[in-house]
Formats: C-alpha cells, sequence, structure tokens
C-alpha cells in the first residue's frame, strides 16, 4: 500500500492533482471538483492536527473494528459517507482549493510521521501514523480516480 510520506507517492498525488481542472467531472458522488478538493484539504486537517472534529456514537461503536478499510489495499467504495464536518456543500473556487489542498500536502509529507495527529480519527479512532499515511494516500486517491485522474 502506497503512504503519502513517502516522497514519490506524495508526488504522484500533487501530480495527479495538477492534471484536475475547473470543468473536470466527477464519475460518482455529488460534490464538483473544487468541493472535492476543498473536502480533501479539510481531511488534511484532521490528519494534520489542525481540525478535530468529534466522533460519532456508530465510529465509536464498531470504528476500531472496521479502521483496516481506512489503510488496507482494497479501493474505497464509492458513494461512502463521509465525516460530517467536512462535507462540502458550498461553492468554492477551483484554483484556491487546489493550490490549498498542494500546499497542505506538501507540508504534511515534509513534517513526516513523528508530526502526524495522536488525536483519534472521528470514525475509525486511534490510528497510528503509518496508517495515516496510508489512509490519507487511499483518501486522495479515491477522490483523484473519482474525477478521472
Amino acid at each position: 500500500m502506497k503512504n503519502i510520506f513517502n516522497q514519490l507517492h506524495s508526488e504522484e498525488i500533487l501530480n495527479r492533482i495538477d492534471k484536475l481542472s475547473p470543468n473536470s467531472k466527477p464519475q460518482w458522488g455529488k460534490m464538483d471538483v473544487a468541493q472535492m478538493l476543498a473536502h480533501c484539504s479539510s481531511f488534511q486537517d484532521i490528519a494534520m492536527g489542525h481540525s478535530f472534529p468529534a466522533r460519532g456514537w456508530l465510529g465509536i461503536l464498531i470504528g476500531n473494528f472496521v479502521k483496516p478499510i481506512f489503510y488496507n489495499d482494497k479501493p474505497l467504495a464509492q458513494n461512502m459517507s463521509t465525516i460530517p464536518t467536512i462535507l462540502i456543500v458550498d461553492e468554492k473556487e477551483f484554483e484556491t482549493e487546489k493550490e490549498k489542498l498542494k500546499q497542505k500536502i506538501i507540508t504534511f509529507q515534509n513534517n513526516g510521521s513523528e508530526k502526524c495527529t495522536t488525536h483519534p480519527h472521528p470514525f475509525f479512532g486511534k490510528l497510528t501514523s503509518k496508517q495515516w499515511g496510508k489512509g490519507i494516500y487511499k483518501h486522495l486517491d479515491h477522490h483523484l480516480k473519482q474525477f478521472g485522474v
């Protein structure tokens, strides 16, 4: 499984983000491309320890049992539900969101696994930095595939 803390894997994601355009259309889901970028950026904030969404009851109940979904080799399911606080429904500006996400990925990768949050994931609970690194890559890969890159 690829890991965002690996510079080659991080560069691959950044190159794929650069292939997006304001006209990129989703193959599934409700977000447009700018909203998707904002969503991924908000998710980076959680992994970087800048945002701390509360754990929902379902996550508390089953999150620990299903957390390998986040970092294993199997692709994430299309139209999977998301953390309510990072569900983006308002209009966003593509170039702003694209640059914001790229900078957060670069910072996260440069900071390394030792600066990854120790705060629990809002659904899956406590994760190691290695699990976060794999999960962040997998989440970004999922949404980039959603938009055909």
